[in-house]
């Protein structure tokens, strides 16, 4: 049986460390994607040189081009710039647009019949500009944003419990961003709901930290932003998909009236399988909760409504 073939555009950290947790899991062949000339080429020929160690036999590929991403499976899109001293969102909005635009356009040339995964930021926008730009059916275009936040707040809350992370569940509705909406209610440990084993300061304090993950670690690092749990996430949604186990995670879907939002992208619970997104698993949510997720939802069509898509 030939081996799956996934694409990673973009060979930067958050790229080039998904196709070596790819790479490590066997799970396809990988051709990672840049413009920057003998960089794709030599982190993958430095991946491939692991292999014997490691004990891998895919095939990794780096390339300039899109001629060798033909017919991959699924296409995981980190391409864009991160956002500078001194810019302003709209200028990361425009130009990262732009980027994913015309990345998308390129890849729906040479893989017709593949599933993209959008990784570049801003997250929900930037997943409707690849959605519209592909013209693929909405369950082919899935964004990563709530796996990597409801990571995050796993990892929160099992420090906080003092327990094994896989005992953990956590759930995370909304944009990827400050507008996030981590539900207490439904993130367990063992099965038991955390707002019945931690009092509700510190659940608290977990779903604000949370919501500024991303922001903690780029104000410690001073350069750059996390990449090995949005790899990790990525990773986790291509593996659902090539091994068709229909796990429920929380991913940016187009929303057609689910939660009271339409014609938009924003973070819900999906299942995922074999032909991408599956089925939008609907929950019931308080006044509250529903009002915080409208909330969130509206921040994202700002961004659309920028660049009128």
């Amino acid at each position: 049986m030939a081996r799956k073939k996934v694409t990673v555009v973009g060979a930067g950290n958050v790229g080039a460390t998904t196709a070596h947790r790819l790479a490590d899991k066997e799970l396809c062949d990988v051709v990672l994607v840049d413009i920057v000339e003998g960089m794709p080429q030599g982190k993958a020929l430095d991946l491939a040189q692991s292999g014997p160690v490691e004990g891998y036999d895919c095939k990794l590929v780096g390339t300039n081009g899109y001629r060798e991403t033909a017919n991959s499976d699924v296409v995981v899109i980190t391409s864009g710039i991160a956002r500078k001293p001194g810019m302003s969102r709209d200028d990361l909005l425009n130009t990262n647009a732009g980027i994913v635009g015309s990345v998308t356009e390129e890849i729906v040339k040479q893989s017709p019949n593949c599933i993209i995964i959008v990784v570049s930021n801003p997250l929900d926008a930037m997943t409707q500009v690849a959605f519209k730009k592909s013209g693929f059916p909405k369950n082919r275009v899935v964004g990563m944003a709530g796996v990597l936040d409801s990571a995050r707040m796993r990892t929160f809350l099992a420090e906080a419990l003092n327990v094994s992370v896989e005992n953990v569940t956590a759930f995370v509705l909304g944009g990827h961003g400050d507008t996030m909406v981590p539900l207490p209610r439904y993130s367990t440990c063992a099965g038991i709901p955390v707002t019945e084993l931690l009092p509700k300061e510190v659940v608290d304090q977990i779903v604000t930290r949370t919501a500024n993950g991303g922001a903690e670690i780029v104000s410690l690092l001073k350069t750059g932003s996390a990449y090995y749990a949005p790899s990790a996430a990525a990773v986790e949604m291509v593996e659902t998909i090539l091994k068709d186990k229909k796990k429920i995670l929380p991913c940016a879907a187009y929303l057609e009236g689910e939660y009271g939002i339409n014609g938009l992208y924003v973070g819900v619970p999906v299942k995922l399988g074999a032909t991408g997104i599956e089925e939008i698993i609907q929950i019931n949510l308080t006044t509250e909760e529903r009002a915080a997720l409208q909330k969130s939802a509206g921040a994202v069509q700002e961004l659309v409504d920028m660049l009128g898509v």
